[in-house]
């Protein structure tokens, strides 16, 4: 039965309840994005690599709204208890302790989301409005910008308990997929010339009809690599037999590591030029301008390596496979074919090299993409193909969907289950 016509039951009223409140909570959002903070005004210069914070938060920096900053503070204070988690011996014990450890460390990130909102929130004021305004203003559009964040993540706890997925990646991905209506509107303006004879409007209409077809393209590319995965099959004492139908395994995603190289990188990559905003110095702002933005050869390629590397780096941190050896040698199993140990262990190495170089790759060429778009074409920068934003939807998507599904089949095994 398709999953439409399940969702739609009467007695999964309670679900579609669930959905509405997502739904409404979304539209708060969206509505928020274009409030801009009071006594300021849209932004109207190049972006650059915060065209990303931009691109998740619906436009709302763009139009530096009370949600400007988004939800990226928190993002990237997650990613830096990962990394600590990994340094440090006290949250390397929160990490083993299970749900209570794991609630510890998500008070943390949210603390620490908080003080990067409020700098990144000063940041912002100081390197977009100049230096004119003053000291007090400049704190006032601080504390806006990190409350209108700390209220995100407030909206997508509501959405996590009350609604259906996860209320931060929805927020996300409603603000990148907000953006898309008038992205398609100005490249429909940007393609087809109306003032130009029928020839050209002709040319440019089918233009329009290649760059959707292109879009729609890389759209099911991603979906496929998003969902491929290498099963490392797995075999127990208990079992006669690693396959068949009592086959057991272990997925790799090729892309385990997601978005967050991308963030990591970005991140980095803006922090010269932020700085060069901060000191005003004009010897050190040309070197930013000239080599470290996406839009030159050698920003480019840094970008690119930073990337590349990064994918490494966080998948070995989400997937360790020594840890993963231990654990299965002392659950009693292990790899047909391969002994228990540092055997399982060099060969779980080699397999997730292998498939972290390929998404990695996957990686690098979807969000070089944009980049390379905008520079042979004289389309709007707001125009583009590929990108983070079109990994975060499909990503978003397809969890958000299986969740569903999910419930679905969930609940229809406890109908039968009952009915026996």
């Amino acid at each position: 039965m398709p999953l439409l016509k399940q969702l739609f039951k009467p007695t999964n009223r309670d679900l579609l309840k669930r959905i509405g409140f997502t739904l409404v909570a979304l539209a708060i959002f969206i509505i928020g994005t274009t409030i801009q903070v009071p006594g300021t005004e849209s932004i109207t210069k190049n972006l650059g690599f915060l065209e990303l914070v931009n691109t998740m938060g619906g436009g709302a920096l763009q139009n530096f709204s009370i949600f400007a900053l988004g939800v990226m503070p928190y993002i990237t204070a997650t990613i830096v208890m990962q990394l600590l988690g990994e340094l440090i011996p006290y949250f390397k014990e929160l990490s083993k302790q299970g749900h209570v450890g794991r609630q510890k460390i998500n008070t943390y990130s949210r603390y620490m989301g908080i003080l990067f909102a409020l700098i990144q929130g000063y940041a912002f004021s100081f390197m977009f409005l100049g230096r004119t305004a003053t000291p007090t203003e400049y704190l006032y559009i601080s504390v806006v910008l990190t409350a209108g964040t700390a209220f995100l993540l407030w909206l997508g706890d509501q959405i996590t308990r009350k609604g259906i997925g996860n209320g931060l990646s929805l927020i996300i991905m409603a603000g990148i997929i907000a953006t898309l209506p008038q992205m398609f509107i100005d490249a429909f303006q940007g393609l087809v010339v109306f003032d130009g004879t029928a020839q050209q409007i002709t040319l440019g209409v089918v233009k329009f009809i290649l760059f959707a077809i292109i879009y729609f393209a890389i759209i099911v590319g991603v979906i496929f690599v998003q969902m491929a995965e290498r099963k490392v099959p797995i075999q127990y004492a208990n079992k006669s037999t690693a396959y068949g139908g009592n086959s057991s395994y272990v997925p790799i995603k090729v892309n385990t590591a997601g978005v967050v190289p991308v963030i990591f990188a970005s991140s980095l990559m803006a922090i010269p030029g932020i700085i060069a905003s901060l000191i005003n110095n004009e010897s050190f702002s040309l070197f930013v301008s000239n080599y470290l933005t996406y839009t030159t050869p050698v920003g480019f390629i840094i970008y690119v390596i930073f990337i590349f590397l990064f994918g490494f780096v966080y998948t070995y941190m989400v997937f360790k496979p020594e840890d993963f050896a231990k654990n299965l040698q002392e659950s009693g199993g292990y790899i047909p074919g391969i002994r228990p140990g540092n055997e399982t262990k060099t060969y779980l190495s080699k397999v997730l090299t292998r498939i972290t170089c390929l998404g990695s790759v996957f990686l690098t060429i979807i969000v070089a993409l944009p980049i390379i778009f905008s520079n042979v074409t004289s389309l709007p920068t707001s125009v583009s193909i590929g990108g983070t934003g079109l990994l975060i939807v499909v990503g978003v998507a397809l969890e958000t969907y299986k969740q569903i599904e999910g419930s679905l089949l969930s609940r229809n095994y406890k109908k039968g289950y009952a009915r026996r």
